[in-house]
């Protein structure tokens, strides 16, 4: 009885492991097995293995001509190799199709970077042991904060403005109408004397307070300006006007400190956060090709709008991916991590901040494993060692060190951008500072030109009505 063994120290070879005769039956030549197990120990044999870069799973950089790789996957390939005695050698490949092509040919013994677990892929390969999940997210623009001349309004909520307006009218309204009781009381005489003599001086020194002037008053007040006495000149609103200056300053407190606040921080645009809201507002999503078939995953969904996402859907590379993101209307797919660290990289400024923002809805939740051949006769051993490497918390242990190393380098790269534009840790502080620009301003400048038309043509009018010519007076007849 013959078994033929693919890996051993002196290369592929066929052993006998039983005989068999009539007379002394079966015996075994080598441990008591008629099948051993052929993958345990690959004997230093070098394997074919496809990856694409696709950070922080799997990197490649390219020193001199020699090409480093490394990545969470890769720590995964790595320890799997020692734990089977392998080594391997990566196939190049120009594309994710080609990755998986070359598994499909069994050219490839399997790609060593994440693949998410769909049906669509079943048809033309198999999966290892799924040690990881992941989560499809999109990433865009982030929405431009536009001037709005309702700048001044948003410090305060409706009600607010409600209330305080339905305030200062009822205020208005009783001090005017206090005013014209205490004309009529002077004018028919029944307030003694003295009050008499004092609302006498007061009118021949400032004159009578017209309508006009107590609403200017009133709300001269609420806006922070100085009482001139003109409304507390009648002992009945005492009362009244010392409860309304005392309303004017909490009110206007909190209405100057929210403005400050509003103008230097507005309030940022909506923007999508959902499937439902990003088909509504992109005409283009584009996302690794991974040979298609999460576009076909998308097309065949039981929801409307994946299926519009779906038709959507352009293989692009992430780089270009998020280019054309900050150009267009359109949405990058990817994996967090992977969104995570390609924006921080490349995208991020000075100051820490992005032109783009990753969505807060997962698409699509799936389990990642590395695609092998179908009834591949090796995988329940790679099965064996990524379990263990699963439970045992390395891959998360080597994730979570990926992406620390990925913020350090991050860090120092700003670093570096600032000593090359001659900024030490001061100046950069002051260059981050952002003035108030036409976009936090707008309401107010508009609210001024608005008051300053406005006063411009009453000028005019009173100016036309004062110049015109009275009529002269008819002359009587004359006595001789």
């Amino acid at each position: 009885m013959l078994v033929h063994l693919p890996y051993s120290p002196d290369g592929a070879r066929v052993l006998q492991v039983a005989s068999w005769t009539p007379t002394s039956g079966l015996r075994y030549l080598t441990p008591p097995t008629l099948f051993p197990e052929k993958y345990t120990n690959f004997c230093g044999a070098t394997i074919n293995v496809t990856a694409l870069t696709y950070e922080p799973y799997w990197r490649e950089s390219i020193e001199g001509n020699t090409t480093r790789y490394s990545g969470t996957d890769y720590n995964q390939l790595v320890t799997v190799a020692q734990a089977l005695n392998f080594t391997f050698r990566v196939l190049p490949s120009r594309s994710w199709n080609e990755v998986t092509d070359q598994v499909e040919i069994r050219k490839s013994f399997m790609a060593t970077v994440i693949h998410g677990v769909i049906p669509q892929q079943l048809e033309r390969w198999d999966f290892t042991f799924a040690y990881d999940q992941t989560a499809s997210k999109f990433a865009m623009a982030t929405p431009v904060i536009t001037p709005s001349w309702l700048s001044f309004y948003y410090p305060l909520s409706g009600q607010v403005w409600i209330g305080v307006l339905a305030c200062t009218l009822t205020v208005c309204f009783t001090l005017v109408k206090v005013r014209e009781s205490v004309e009529t009381s002077v004018h028919s005489g029944t307030i003694n004397d003295l009050l008499i003599m004092r609302r006498t001086t007061w009118q021949t020194r400032h004159g009578v307070l017209s309508t006009g002037s107590v609403v200017l008053e009133s709300v001269g007040t609420l806006l922070g300006q100085g009482l001139y006495g003109r409304l507390s000149t009648s002992q009945s609103n005492h009362i009244l006007v010392g409860t309304w200056l005392f309303h004017g300053v909490v009110v206007g407190t909190a209405y100057r400190a929210s403005l400050i606040a509003s103008l230097t921080l507005p309030r940022p645009p909506p923007r999508p956060e959902t499937v439902e809201e990003l088909v509504k507002v992109v005409d283009r999503v584009t996302m690794e090709n991974f040979d298609g078939t999460y576009k076909k995953f998308f097309l065949n969904s039981e929801s409307s709008a994946f299926r519009e996402l779906g038709s959507m859907i352009v293989g692009e590379d992430i780089m270009d991916g998020l280019n054309v993101a900050l150009k267009m209307k359109s949405a990058h797919i990817g994996a967090p991590l992977n969104l995570q660290l390609i924006i921080s990289r490349n995208f991020a400024k000075l100051d820490g901040t992005s032109p783009l923002y990753i969505g807060k809805e997962k698409l699509l939740q799936v389990s990642i494993a590395w695609p092998v051949p179908h009834d591949a006769p090796y995988t329940p051993q790679i099965d064996k060692c990524l379990r263990i490497i699963s439970q045992a918390g390395l891959y998360e242990q080597w994730k979570k060190e990926t992406l620390e190393a990925a913020a350090r380098e991050s860090r120092m790269k700003r670093r570096e951008e600032i000593k090359q534009q001659g900024q030490d840790g001061t100046e950069h502080s002051q260059a981050s500072f952002r003035s108030l620009s036409i976009t936090h301003m707008q309401g107010p400048l508009l609210l001024l030109l608005v008051g300053i038309t406005l006063g411009s043509v009453a000028f005019v009018v009173e100016r036309l009505l004062v110049s015109e010519p009275h009529p002269s007076p008819t002359p009587g007849p004359t006595r001789h």
